[in-house]
């Protein structure tokens, strides 16, 4: 389990990169003109924020895996990542929809990530009723 895990860090890992290259992949120094000053600051706020809670459940999982699988709070942070990841794939239906083959694939990788946290955290809960 500790490895699933340490997989969810690395997987956290990859959406750290992928957010930092949004300005560059999705050209936001031009594309965000059109909005608002409002919309235009949310945006690139958001991205940074939603980074930094990658760089943390990186860590988390990285560095503390062991606790994740040992304590209540480790127990916890596990079934709320998994829903973190769970949501985020609902997320693309909702709002991507699925018209696209890239959509299908981020559906699949998001609900990848759910399942790294999901099946530690299900192993945990089954342990501790027994």
């Amino acid at each position: 389990m500790e490895l699933m895990i340490k997989a969810g860090g690395i997987y956290n890992i990859a959406l750290v990169i992928f957010h930092l290259l949004f300005w560059r992949i999705f050209n936001w120094q031009e594309d965000l003109r059109s909005l608002t000053f409002l919309n235009r600051a949310i945006m690139p706020v958001l991205n940074i924020s939603l980074t930094l809670v990658f760089v943390i459940f990186s860590y988390i999982s990285l560095v503390h895996a062991g606790e994740l699988l040992s304590t209540s709070l480790g127990h916890s942070l596990l079934v709320l990542m998994a829903i973190f990841w769970f949501a985020r794939a609902v997320e693309q239906v909702v709002f991507f929809k699925l018209k696209h083959r890239a959509s299908w694939a981020f559906l699949a990788f998001f609900l990848l990530g759910g399942v790294l946290y999901a099946v530690p955290a299900i192993h945990v809960l089954n342990s501790a009723l027994k």
